[in-house]
């Protein structure tokens, strides 16, 4: 891996829906991470997954409906606080728990979570992320073995620990993320996270009550085996990452493994979905 992330910084004018309609072709185009700004959105993509035509099917730019501009420019992650601190606002979902970086103030809300994310995925801000945290809150944790399966910086995880979780593994393929993930279960003071660096390959022997997969549509249907092996009985399955274009396509897949679909969450798009077995 480079170390280098590539920045996109998109001027977008009218801002609503502009912006939010960028997002979601940014994201089909393989961009990782966006921080909104009131002049539209910066996205990031590792400079190993960059290619001459990332933009070529990003339908808004050849719009006659939206002046999209942009400027781009590298960044070693080492850099990244300095961009972080010069984008990021708190977040504060459903008003119950905030997202921020060490550098804000504390909230008053019952579940302040602090992450410094450096190149990791997972503040809070993209959609997939924030319903993710929605499912969390409004479900029963306590007691329950967890896993966060592409865990970024691990705010899933930690969020889970804070709703009562007592057993759980954060795992994420990336060494960035696995190293950011250590660094903010430190920083939030959680005792019972595990983190790893790997993929699904790690989770042959263990069980867990709760799973949730915040990564991408390709990378859950070819895992999706995997998760149920793992699933105890009456076990809860989280997805995220992909569109509701998609939903069809993995519920169909869920239901090979008898993994049953609740309910999904919908935000700009991105949808992220309850499955029990």
């Amino acid at each position: 891996m480079s170390n280098v992330y590539i920045a996109y910084d998109f001027k977008v004018h009218p801002a609503k829906p502009g912006v939010e309609i960028l997002i979601a072709e940014l994201g089909f185009a393989g961009f990782e991470s966006f921080v909104e700004n009131d002049k539209g959105v910066v996205a990031y993509i590792q400079k190993d997954d960059w290619h001459e035509g990332i933009l070529k099917n990003v339908q808004i730019l050849y719009s006659e409906e939206f002046v999209v501009t942009h400027e781009v420019e590298e960044i070693a992650q080492v850099n990244w606080n300095e961009e972080w601190e010069k984008n990021f606002q708190p977040i504060e979902v459903d008003g119950v728990c905030a997202v921020r970086a060490p550098f804000h103030p504390k909230t008053d809300v019952k579940y302040d979570i602090v992450i410094e994310p450096k190149m990791s995925f997972g503040t809070g801000h993209h959609e997939t992320t924030h319903m993710m945290i929605q499912h969390i809150l409004k479900n029963d944790f306590e007691g329950k073995s967890v896993l966060d399966m592409g865990c970024g910086t691990g705010v899933l995880a930690i969020l889970a620990e804070m709703k009562g979780a007592t057993k759980l593994d954060a795992i994420d393929i990336d060494n960035w993320c696995y190293l950011n993930t250590l660094e903010n279960i430190d920083r939030n003071h959680c005792k019972h996270i595990q983190a790893y660096e790997g993929d699904a390959s790690l989770l042959n022997s263990r069980k867990y009550d709760v799973i949730i997969a915040n990564i991408n549509r390709n990378i859950l249907l070819n895992d999706l085996a995997s998760y149920a092996k793992c699933l105890n009985e009456g076990g809860e399955l989280y997805l995220s990452g992909f569109y509701k274009e998609d939903l069809s396509v993995i519920s169909e897949e869920c239901a090979k493994f008898s993994l049953h679909f609740v309910e999904n969450l919908e935000r700009n798009h991105w949808v992220a979905v309850k499955y029990v077995n």
